[in-house]
């Protein structure tokens, strides 16, 4: 198999792996809340391979179904860091020298706070929450691919094509429409997929320390907050599977990244 049938393998399975983790989630968002105190605090098993919790409910339906909403979170997240970042880099590069330094002043300072510290700030002022996750990550997660984006902007606009448009009466708005965003889009879509393991570990760990998403959602940083409580009863079960799966879910967004990284350039990705 060569690196091209390989890279389609990995990305053709991680894409598989995260729909159907996305889509069970979605079917069995009801079936995540039942309780029954009759089988509370089992041990994994064939029935239950993640075990039960104290309230009787069962960890592997609950476990995919908070995945799911981390990854339809991750998505959306992702998708709106992706875009605003665009249009930031590329409103530094064309807009003129004023607007290029107040958007770096902008990019600068959001990177210079601690990134957990502020997500957590602006997911509180916005009721936390669903919405107030994804406003908070949307806010916190655009700088550095706005800061790629701007850099390529900026060599793009020393090219020679690029001044004899503009020698030519072509706005910056045509400019940056036709010549120049064709050149930023594998960027931006690599940019985009490699965004959401960061969105879906920033709203488990902001979900952990009770600023995230509400506790009455199955959601990862409930579970793993919950589970903290049992772990010295020896119930190790409550967080290990939701943490390892967690955990495979971020690396097979990483693989995807990677991926259409090595499809868009073969040399841009080294083993």
């Amino acid at each position: 198999m060569n690196q091209r049938k390989k890279t389609i393998f990995w990305l053709a399975a991680s894409a598989l792996f995260l729909l159907a983790v996305a889509f069970l989630g979605y079917l069995w968002r009801d079936e995540a809340l039942v309780t029954d105190f009759s089988r509370k605090n089992l041990a994994p098993c064939l029935k239950y391979p993640f075990g039960t919790d104290f309230m009787g409910r069962d960890m592997f339906v609950r476990t995919v179904t908070g995945l799911s909403l981390s990854i339809r979170l991750g998505v959306l997240t992702a998708a709106a860091s992706a875009i605003f970042a665009g249009v930031m880099g590329i409103g530094a590069a064309v807009l003129g020298k004023a607007a290029d330094s107040a958007i770096t002043f902008l990019i600068d300072l959001v990177m210079g706070i601690p990134h957990i510290l502020l997500l957590v700030l602006i997911s509180y002022a916005c009721g936390k929450g669903f919405w107030g996750v994804a406003v908070g990550i949307t806010l916190t997660h655009w700088t550095s691919l706005a800061r790629l984006i701007r850099g390529e902007v900026m060599q793009l606009k020393s090219s020679q094509y690029i001044q004899i448009a503009a020698k030519l009466g072509q706005s910056r708005l045509q400019i940056a429409g036709k010549h120049m965003l064709p050149h930023i889009l594998p960027q931006f879509f690599t940019g985009l997929i490699l965004l959401f393991p960061h969105a879906i570990l920033h709203e488990a760990s902001i979900t952990f320390l009770g600023f995230g998403l509400s506790p009455e959602q199955p959601a990862i940083g409930v579970i793993l907050s919950e589970s903290m409580r049992y772990l010295a009863m020896g119930r190790w079960w409550l967080a290990a599977f939701p943490g390892a799966l967690l955990m495979i879910c971020v690396l097979l967004f990483r693989v995807l990244g990677e991926s259409v990284c090595r499809l868009i350039d073969p040399g841009s990705v080294h083993e």
